[in-house]
């Protein structure tokens, strides 16, 4: 069905096609099949409501309820351009009701150090009952310092900062319910996983962990996001090495 709320508003705005298409840097094909009826990606819907002076929901009635509905049962709780810029509390909102399963997947996850109380709060979970799982990158392994090259600080980096990680996550390897493990595997995302919640940092080439993007993920009543990422941790998991004096 053709977009005639578009097109009067273009109309009313004095914007050609063309115009449009220089705007959102399309061509006046695409246009036309706007106007038509197809509806534009979130951003390019943003920037062409902001110039026609005109509310998005006016201009595509439903196709942000619709987005938020596909982001709902995918399980997508929020998204966070940065994990920089990811709430500190909220990191220890999802530890602290975490009662079941905890899952650490990183190569060396130094701001974790960096929580002064974490491996106390970790032991208590364990003593409660629940099943703790680190995975920390295998410092000799080809594709740990291929990711140092990489990030452009050397071979040998993020090798030293994993020595630090297996230092810290020492004292944890002779206790009961909690293991660490080393991985080999090329890291496309570290996954923190708090029972059914989770937070997603995907890596970007040539960017280092904190300036990359992050996702919280919650478990839903059907194969989502959670589940995807869940099973790349397991088969992770199943391939690393369990650490000397694991349980």
């Amino acid at each position: 069905m053709a977009n005639d709320r578009l097109r009067d508003a273009l109309d009313r705005s004095r914007v050609s096609p063309a115009e449009l298409a220089l705007l959102t840097e399309c061509d006046v094909k695409t246009v036309s099949r706007w106007l038509a009826g197809r509806v534009p990606h979130p951003r390019t819907r943003f920037m062409i409501a902001k110039r026609l002076k005109e509310d998005e929901d006016f201009l595509w009635p439903g196709a942000q309820r619709a987005a938020d509905d596909v982001s709902s049962s995918a399980g997508m709780v929020q998204f966070y351009p940065t994990r920089g810029v990811v709430p500190p509390n909220l990191w220890d909102r999802l530890l602290d009701a975490a009662t079941a399963d905890v899952g650490i997947l990183v190569y060396v996850g130094m701001f974790l150090t960096e929580k002064p109380d974490l491996l106390d709060r970790l032991h208590k979970k364990a003593a409660a009952g629940a099943r703790i799982r680190i995975l920390l990158g295998e410092r000799e392994s080809i594709a740990v310092k291929q990711r140092s090259v990489d990030e452009g600080i050397g071979p040998e980096t993020i090798s030293a900062k994993i020595d630090q990680a297996n230092a810290f996550f020492g004292s944890l390897t002779d206790v009961p319910n909690i293991e660490v493990r080393n991985h080999s595997t090329v890291l496309y995302n570290s996954i923190y996983r708090f029972d059914n919640d989770m937070i997603v940092n995907p890596h970007v080439y040539g960017k280092t962990a904190p300036m990359a993007p992050a996702m919280h993920l919650r478990k839903t009543a059907t194969y989502g996001l959670f589940n995807t990422y869940s099973d790349s941790f397991e088969a992770v998991w199943r391939s690393a090495t369990p650490k000397a004096g694991a349980r």
